[in-house]
């Protein structure tokens, strides 16, 4: 089978490679891939940044297999696998999904996809998803009614957040630039600021809820728009974009979450954890139209570091996916 690969850190290094097609253990259903998409974690991975070292390897990448989120077709399942079957359509997560085929344990990040969703879609959901729906859910305790601001909405997490954050009956204002503005009207947000043309942190305007992609405002500017009991929720490495200097505005989170233990507002950060029961609540929403993935751009197999020089520029609308024939 055909698969990415990264011998070495470097996004040029990624490595389109023949590698012996795997077969699926008494826990697992083999899928054959018919999407795959590309997030800020991936490229944080294949550049090696050094914060990601011990984890992911000091010299060289411990596990060569690029990608995560993914969507295709159950080709083969293993004998004690009764929740799935040859020709079920499915999307979830897991390491090395950028490749023809891919093993996954079938009580984990794998789900059945809903028929209203295209490939492309399912397979741009796994960490973007899961990051906004945990972060609005579980960070924010978000509620209905409740005033919420997203900062940079029109991203690969912010897409899903606008979404889910409606779906839960919040009031929805987005920021975002002039490009975006129209695309984040039409995924449902009720405002939206453009911050080329205004800073969101000098309005009178205040907020139950911010929920922060892009941090980059400062500890008192963003108390000042936030409720007297509010929480603005930091996305950590999901969030926080391929580019080197977003590990410093990862920090600066800790940093920010750390020193509203000393006020009645409250920061609070967080890397979000793939579980198959979220995915499942990611699908129900899909299912019944309260989100739909939004696509930028998409590339081929063969041109997947592409898509990640691309993510990089810091200006995708929605996700970048992989598709593969």
């Amino acid at each position: 089978m055909k698969a990415i690969v990264n011998c070495e850190y470097g996004v040029g290094n990624l490595q389109l490679r023949d590698l012996e097609k795997p077969s699926p253990s008494d826990n697992e259903v083999l899928v054959r891939v018919r999407a795959a998409s590309v997030n800020p974690v991936d490229g944080h991975l294949i550049r090696g940044a050094w914060p990601m070292r011990p984890m992911s390897g000091l010299r060289k990448p411990k596990n060569i297999r690029f990608g995560t989120d993914f969507s295709g077709v159950v080709e083969a399942v293993g004998k004690n696998v009764t929740n799935f079957k040859p020709g079920d359509e499915v999307f979830g997560a897991k390491n090395g999904a950028v490749a023809d085929y891919v093993c996954v344990n079938a009580d984990r990040a794998v789900v059945m996809k809903p028929a209203n969703i295209t490939f492309e879609q399912a397979g741009s959901v796994g960490i973007a998803g899961v990051t906004a729906l945990q972060g609005l859910r579980d960070k924010g305790h978000i509620q209905a009614g409740q005033k919420v601001l997203i900062n940079g909405a029109s991203g690969g997490v912010g897409t899903f957040a606008v979404q889910i954050a409606k779906a839960f009956g919040a009031e929805v204002t987005s920021v975002c630039s002039t490009h975006n503005v129209d695309l984040v009207r039409s995924i449902g947000a009720d405002h939206v600021i453009d911050y080329t043309k205004e800073d969101f942190t000098k309005g009178e305007q205040r907020y139950d809820m911010i929920y922060d992609l892009v941090g980059n405002h400062s500890f008192s500017e963003r108390r000042h728009i936030l409720n007297p009991n509010g929480i603005c929720v930091l996305a950590g490495i999901g969030g926080a974009g391929i580019r080197p200097e977003s590990w410093g505005r990862v920090a600066g989170n800790f940093k920010t979450a750390f020193l509203s233990k000393f006020t009645s507002q409250k920061f609070v950060t967080y890397i979000a954890k793939l579980t198959k029961e979220d995915l499942g609540v990611l699908r129900d929403l899909m299912q019944s139209g309260k989100v739909t993935p939004v696509i930028d751009r998409t590339y081929k197999l063969s041109e997947t570091a592409n898509a990640v020089r691309y993510l990089e520029e810091g200006h995708a609308r929605g996700k970048v996916v992989i598709t593969i024939e």
